[in-house]
């Protein structure tokens, strides 16, 4: 991994990882307000209202996301604490997908995936993976491939005196994580990167993988998938199927490159911003942790998730009919003053509790505690490497875009 920063154009990772482009089709990425005053409003009106989030807040109609458009189905939004936990806590009646899920047939994808199964099917597959992300596990992820690509990505800009973090940085670290799980070639990695619209190209790529895996195992993610075993409906166990793995694979790598990029980069903006604290943090390095999980209640990447409901039932005062799309405002529940005092404050000295940022109930995000793993390594790495790193007083500071993605800008920086 030393070759980092030979290996990989930085010019492309620029362009494959601008939150703007990348995300202005489907997921508001050209959305550069503070939804935060209108999702607050919004919940202090009522926990649950009927309509898509970005048509109550304001931000337009053509946007895309998960849940979305269907216009032949109603649609509600929740944002309080409670009705947002209670919604991730009862999968029966708010499925993952209004459909069932067949690996086999189905269109590749993330939404065809995991992600969107329920019930047994779900935990069964969930089980197979879940070891190997677990807490105990990040040792593994972080002595094979995190502080690899960390470390390897500071020599590249080190000795300059000045770096742009957010997409050299922090964009690069959780994809050349993800595909060197895979056992993918540093030079393919941002191919993959630029395939995730069209998964039969990364299926290309992985496909050899895969069969010289099921040849001779290593000590890789793509190995655990083809050693793990399944317990179908007769009771009958086999190995995973080649278009299960390549199932797992997408929807690793869709969360493995952008969401932990986006978080990374809105902590890190967050710090460099408060001088004092990242000071504090230098000084005293578990002071890092309470600051990364306020980042991820004060300002979650994904602040919008959706569920389908499975019948007609009375919610928060809403009635939701059968069919209907509740679309879950983690955003504003992360923010509620009923769970939380001062809550459009970032301040990671406040009493630690669980927030809704990577989810609840059976569907909490699986990859949770190696994000957690990418964000402290790098940042204590940027902390131990580059004495008095701070924003860069003569370009513009980040900012925080986009709506149902949200992100950091540009976040320009000097040491030394």
């Amino acid at each position: 991994m030393t070759d980092t920063q030979d290996v990989l154009d930085l010019d492309r990772v620029r362009q494959l990882f601008d939150l703007a482009s990348s995300f202005n089709a489907h997921a508001g990425g050209s959305y550069r307000d503070d939804p935060y005053d209108a999702w607050n409003a919004l919940r202090e009106q009522a926990p649950v209202h009927k309509g898509t989030l970005h048509e109550l807040s304001g931000a337009g109609a053509d946007l895309m996301f998960h849940g979305l458009p269907y216009p032949d189905r109603p649609h509600f939004s929740a944002f309080t604490w409670e009705a947002c936990d209670a919604v991730y806590r009862n999968p029966e009646v708010f499925a993952s997908s209004p459909e069932a899920i067949d690996l086999e047939s189905g269109e590749l994808g993330p939404t065809n995936s995991m992600l969107s199964m329920g019930g047994v099917q779900h935990r069964r597959y969930r089980a197979l993976v879940q070891p190997s992300f677990s807490p105990t596990k990040a040792s593994w992820w972080m002595q094979n491939w995190i502080e690899k690509t960390v470390h390897a990505l500071i020599d590249s800009f080190e000795a300059t005196g000045r770096a742009e973090l957010n997409v050299e940085f922090c964009a690069a670290i959780p994809v050349l994580t993800i595909t060197g799980s895979f056992a993918v070639p540093i030079a393919q990695a941002l191919d993959i990167r630029e395939s995730l619209a069209r998964p039969e190209q990364i299926v290309a790529i992985l496909a050899p993988i895969v069969a010289a895996r099921r040849e001779q195992s290593e000590d890789d993610l793509i190995s655990v998938l083809v050693e793990a075993e399944i317990t179908d409906e007769e009771g009958q166990v086999h190995r995973l199927s080649d278009a299960e793995i390549y199932s797992f694979s997408l929807l690793l790598l869709a969360a493995g490159s952008g969401t932990t990029w986006k978080q990374m980069g809105i902590t890190l903006a967050a710090l460099l911003e408060r001088p004092d604290l990242l000071e504090a943090i230098r000084q005293d390095r578990t002071l890092l942790r309470p600051a990364i999980e306020e980042s991820l209640r004060w300002q979650p990447t994904d602040p919008m998730f959706s569920r389908w409901v499975t019948h007609d039932t009375e919610f928060f005062g809403a009635s939701l009919p059968k069919g209907a799309v509740l679309h879950i405002c983690l955003g504003a529940a992360n923010r509620d003053p009923r769970r939380w005092d001062r809550p459009d404050e970032f301040d990671p000295s406040r009493a630690p509790k669980p927030t809704l940022a990577f989810g609840n109930g059976p569907h909490v995000c699986l990859g949770q505690h190696v994000a957690r793993a990418e964000m402290s390594i790098a940042i204590n790495a940027l902390l131990d490497r580059l004495p008095n790193l701070r924003l860069d007083p003569d370009l513009n500071p980040p900012r925080f875009i986009g709506f149902y993605e949200r992100g950091a800008t540009a976040i320009p920086v000097v040491f030394g």
